[in-house]
């Protein structure tokens, strides 16, 4: 009793919290406000109708439904969220393949909380066409409750959390596209290396550039560009006054994506097999690793990559989804976790792929920062890497089957966590040894594994 007591209170503070930050701010929508669109959209009221409730523009509350609603993957009674087309007459059962169902009670497929629509190989997505028009969400909707689909939400308190995050992210970090980035070191760099300074170049080049001299700076500082400090002579006279801010291509990426979000959607969907992603740096300007770690089966693939930049991540996701097929995709990485590092700061094409088009392909979220134990299992992993890759070693001499035999060498090393079975055997007996196949994975026998630096001695 005194515990429902607390969590309580702890509630009711947070909203009053919440509600105090809207409150300080005059131009922003506050907690009340935004219980009263909630209200309205149950009420099936438009957007000028709230406008005028609010004393806002009709404009003003089409933006906050489309910036702050949710999806949600939530079904109903008995029956999980199933987006295929035919799952009302479905009466398929052990679709997922095997006789060993986790689930022996559900009387068919469609029942599973696994979802059958991963397994499958008759699904057809069904999406909702009244998200995509007016009022966006399905608050109103009166066959939400009796709805096995992809739902948009629009909840006050969240939308609250969300709109104080995205205020927060918007004051910290610098905006910059990878589109934009290249324009810039079209312009600047040949420049530069003529000997002309960032000063000359924006005196002559300003409305070609259309941005600040200071940003210029920034974004140099922040090796964005083909040059670096060292190219600039005079720059590098003076000492930095304080740490540069991290370079984010999207501010706002953590919001809808943060901890606490990922802990609410694994509440939902319990079964989700969860996938960690991370950076392992070599020598300070150099290439660098990207490692993705299957959590279940303790299995790590490492791609090598020419720059810490968020395109060439994409890049490895989108050659991946190309390689493994759209179903095999979804069921590899449902949900990935990661860090705040710049180079995971456009989830959304690595979500959806670079266009931003068709179904979304995965989730990402974010660790708290400064919180790396939130995903313990890759920094694990990484230690494996370390025993052959010292700290400080460069990895420019290194190719992609450099890192390919690397990683062999440490799935096929047994894990006493998977009962004395390797990464590799498990990854295989739980997806099949086609798909292992197809992210060139194989097996080392266990008298030539190598867990040193002498494995990939050049």
């Amino acid at each position: 009793m005194q515990e429902e007591q607390k969590c309580s209170s702890c509630f009711l503070t947070e909203l009053q919290q919440l509600a105090g930050k809207g409150d300080s701010m005059a131009k922003f929508l506050n907690y009340e406000d935004r219980l009263e669109i909630e209200s309205g959209l149950k009420e099936h009221m438009t957007f000028t109708e709230l406008g005028e409730k609010l004393g806002r523009d009709r404009t003003t509350i089409t933006k906050e439904i489309r910036n702050y609603s949710i999806e949600q993957d939530t079904g109903y009674g008995s029956y999980p969220h199933n987006t295929c087309k035919y799952r009302k007459a479905c009466k398929r059962k052990k679709v997922c393949g095997t006789n060993d169902c986790r689930h022996p009670l559900v009387a068919v497929c469609k029942q599973c909380e696994l979802i059958c629509n991963r397994y499958c190989e008759h699904f057809e997505e069904e999406i909702c066409t009244h998200r995509f028009k007016p009022p966006y969400v399905c608050n109103g909707c009166s066959e939400v409750k009796k709805c096995t689909l992809t739902k948009t939400v629009y909840d006050a308190l969240g939308a609250q959390r969300r709109a104080t995050d995205k205020i927060s992210e918007s004051r910290s970090g610098i905006l910059a596209t990878e589109g934009e980035i290249a324009r810039l070191n079209e312009i600047l760099v040949p420049l530069v290396k003529q000997g002309q300074s960032i000063h000359q170049i924006y005196l002559t080049h300003k409305d070609e550039l259309m941005c600040s001299e200071k940003t210029l700076y920034n974004y140099v500082d922040g090796c964005l560009f083909d040059i670096r400090n060292i190219d600039l002579p005079r720059k590098v006279k003076y000492r930095p006054r304080y740490k540069k801010p991290e370079l984010k291509v999207d501010r706002g990426c953590r919001v809808g994506r943060n901890y606490h979000d990922y802990e609410v959607y694994m509440e939902q969907h319990p079964d989700t097999a969860v996938v960690q992603m991370d950076s392992v740096i070599g020598s300070k300007g150099g290439k660098v690793l990207l490692t993705i770690y299957f959590v279940n089966v303790s299995l790590m693939l490492g791609f090598l990559r020419e720059a810490n930049t968020s395109k060439s991540v994409i890049d490895i996701y989108d050659e991946l989804y190309h390689r493994l097929g759209g179903q095999d995709f979804r069921k590899l990485f449902p949900v990935i976790l990661t860090d705040n590092g710049s180079e995971f700061s456009n989830p959304k094409c690595i979500e959806n792929g670079p266009d931003g088009k068709g179904f979304q392909r995965t989730r990402i979220y974010y660790c708290n920062p400064s919180a790396p134990y939130q995903k313990a299992e890759i920094e694990v992993g990484h230690e494996f890497i370390r025993r052959i890759l010292p700290k400080g070693r460069s990895f420019d001499e290194l190719t992609q089957a450099d890192v390919e035999l690397m990683m062999n060498h440490i799935n096929s090393y047994r894990r006493k966590k998977l009962n004395g079975k390797s990464p590799y055997e498990a990854f295989s007996f739980y997806y099949g040894e086609d798909l292992a196949e197809r992210l060139r994975c194989h097996e080392v026998a266990a008298k030539d594994i190598n867990l040193t630096a002498r494995l990939l001695k050049k």
